[in-house]
């Protein structure tokens, strides 16, 4: 398609691309997104003038894209290899002091060490966590959560039996066998928190 524009040094419209784009080997279905692609890589050049789309380019164009090209290849070749330059230098600067020596085996010695101590201090503080305020607070609160659930769920138990007992007086006795059986005795009752306070227990 290109050959098509140096040869005749012309500007086409799609439709006349379209027409001369066989005689090039290109089906006339596939200019359209040849054209576009040129386009795109800025080898071939498009303006609207009127209702008419006009494509056009030329010999010399192409030359000056491959020569800015060539440009922008070679800036970023050279700024690679100031970068590894750059790089080069940074890793033979973090590699002094590095050295293998007695004073370095000794160091790393010693960081191995204070790294196990924090380990170890690490973990007896774990042992202390039931001591710890934050964590104390928090099993207060699921205590009193957990306490108000299990009351709720003993007032449900009483509004069930007292359906019950209103829906069924003829089957007090089968009733009662009943709740015995799944645990409910003459001495379910609701829970109650103790009088001491937890602080102290804790204590």
């Amino acid at each position: 398609m290109l050959q098509i524009f140096y040869e005749s040094q012309d500007f086409f419209l799609l439709k006349e691309l379209e027409k001369l784009g066989p005689r090039k080997g290109v089906i006339s279905q596939s200019v359209k997104d040849v054209i576009q692609s040129l386009v795109d890589d800025d080898l071939v050049s498009k303006d609207k003038i009127g209702t008419s789309v006009y494509f056009w380019s030329l010999p010399s164009s192409a030359g000056n894209q491959l020569r800015n090209v060539y440009h922008k290849l070679e800036s970023d070749l050279q700024s690679s290899k100031k970068r590894l330059v750059e790089l080069v230098d940074q890793c033979d600067a973090l590699k002094r002091g590095r050295e293998e020596s007695d004073e370095r085996e000794k160091a790393l010695a010693e960081l191995k060490a204070i790294e196990q101590n924090y380990h170890a201090l690490k973990d007896q503080m774990g042992q202390y966590t039931d001591n710890d305020p934050a964590a104390f607070d928090a099993k207060k609160e699921a205590i009193e959560i957990a306490h108000a659930a299990a009351n709720r769920w003993t007032d449900n138990i009483f509004t069930l039996r007292q359906w019950c007992s209103n829906k069924f007086p003829e089957a007090k006795e089968q009733l009662e066998n009943m709740y015995k059986e799944v645990g409910i005795t003459d001495d379910f009752d609701y829970l109650e928190l103790s009088a001491v306070p937890l602080s102290e227990a804790a204590d």
